[in-house]
């Protein structure tokens, strides 16, 4: 993996390349999400130890033999926006050789998660025949989402300038429902005009979040619409209400391949993984 540095009319976007394997062989892209690491290492939140869950989500990623070429971590990294836990964050991540790409979430402190990540941090990133962009949808003193007019001008303007490349948006709060029976106040407040924005962008391909603590998976005329499983609790909506369910945690896979098509799907822990996980 060679990361490089992209130039743009308005600023300098990051962005990472790859060329390994054969030419026609898909981008594998995993995402984690909704984290929720503590100051402390055994801190339990909803009965689940949230560093023990992670650990064990990763141990899944490699026993199922996925070798990132990226991995996209969605935000709520941490549920306190505690240093320690960003820290200890990524030297976990060190420890494997996954390039790594992370954005904020409600919980996150986002000036404070920059900071720690680096470049991980950076929000547009060139892999393969793909061109990855995250925004950020957080605000300031809310567990809301918006997408802001700064966001929809990176968005606009890494667009234009992908070239023949496809693009996967990801972002932490979710623009759509999961339940039409629950009035969301947590997701993205503007998602009718991000939608507007992205149907002006043809080779827009995915839009990818978390928040939800769930798995989704729709299509909206040319986008594919996914919502990924947390790595430690999980929500669920029963009779117009939001409630903890109690499935395992996991991950979400993604082949991205060269025509503008791709494969996805999650991978949970086993009850027994998910049991030694728990409180």
């Amino acid at each position: 993996m060679v990361l490089s540095f992209i130039g743009y009319s308005g600023g300098l976007l990051p962005g990472s390349t790859t060329s390994a394997g054969r030419a026609d062989a898909p981008t594998l892209l995993v995402q984690l999400t909704d984290l929720h690491l503590m100051a402390e290492p055994e801190s339990v939140m909803c009965q689940v130890n949230t560093d023990a869950s992670l650990r064990a989500v990763m141990d899944l990623v490699r026993a199922n033999g996925h070798r990132p070429d990226l991995l996209l971590a969605t935000g709520d990294l941490a549920q306190d926006g505690s240093a320690q836990a960003y820290q200890r964050l990524r030297s976990l991540l060190e420890q494997t050789d996954w390039p790594v790409r992370c954005l904020p979430g409600n919980h996150d402190d986002p000036r404070l998660l920059r900071e720690t990540m680096g470049l991980w941090a950076q929000p547009v990133t060139d892999i393969g025949a793909w061109r990855i962009i995250l925004l950020d949808s957080t605000v300031p003193d809310s567990n809301a989402g918006h997408i802001s007019e700064e966001q929809f001008d990176l968005l606009e303007q890494a667009s234009a300038l992908a070239g023949d490349r496809h693009v996967l948006v990801a972002l932490h709060h979710n623009p759509v429902q999961m339940d039409s029976s629950f009035p969301d106040k947590m997701m993205v407040d503007n998602a009718q005009a991000l939608f507007q924005r992205l149907a002006n962008l043809p080779r827009a391909r995915v839009l990818l979040w978390g928040h939800v603590h769930q798995a989704f998976d729709r299509r909206r005329h040319h986008m594919r619409l996914l919502a990924t499983p947390s790595t430690c609790f999980q929500f669920s909506i029963r009779n117009g209400q939001h409630v903890l369910d109690d499935s395992p945690p996991g991950y979400r896979w993604l082949k991205l391949y060269r025509d503008g098509s791709l494969a996805t799907g999650v991978r949970r822990l086993s009850d027994a993984a998910w049991l030694q996980a728990k409180k």
